[in-house]
């Protein structure tokens, strides 16, 4: 079942590569008591998640930052890749984290079968916004599209629902 909002975070362990090593971060501590974006790629280095989706973001940490909000993002990679991807892309105040074993993206419901590519499980290009590690905002990609999970298309609808 995928997540919808009001849904809770699943708690699942990730793993990031931080100065000190291989870390196991959970999504707990992620999410707990803070407003987080989350934006998922189907694969560090792919073509539209590097030439867009993460400049995209990079290009709008201040706006995040300016409405209090913390930037992930996730991708069923290792952590070493999630590092070198952030390295080449200057992916300043994002935190990257590594889903190697798609676990986290099979607790949301949002994998996808990237066999058919050589790149076996991966996840859906999607977006969400939290509050305390409760989803307010999910905007999911369709097959092949990039509009709703664009940094843009998130400010937006963070922007919208805090109007309301």
């Amino acid at each position: 079942m995928t997540i919808k909002t009001g849904d809770k975070i699943p708690s699942v362990m990730l793993k990031q590569l931080t100065a000190n090593g291989m870390q196991d971060l959970s999504t707990d501590s992620v999410f707990k008591g803070k407003k987080i974006v989350m934006f998922a790629v189907p694969g560090a280095f792919t073509p539209t998640c590097s030439a867009k989706h993460l400049p995209g973001y990079t290009e709008r940490m201040d706006e995040f930052k300016n409405q209090g909000l913390e930037v992930v993002c996730l991708a069923v990679n290792d952590p070493f890749v999630m590092k070198a991807w952030s390295d080449n892309a200057k992916a300043e105040g994002i935190t990257m984290l590594a889903d190697g074993n798609a676990t986290f993206t099979k607790a949301l419901g949002l994998e996808m079968d990237g066999t058919g590519y050589g790149l076996g499980t991966r996840c859906q290009r999607f977006a969400l916004y939290a509050e305390d590690g409760v989803v307010k905002n999910l905007a999911v990609e369709k097959p092949g599209a990039f509009e709703v999970s664009s940094a843009e298309a998130m400010l937006k609808a963070i922007s919208t629902k805090a109007a309301a």
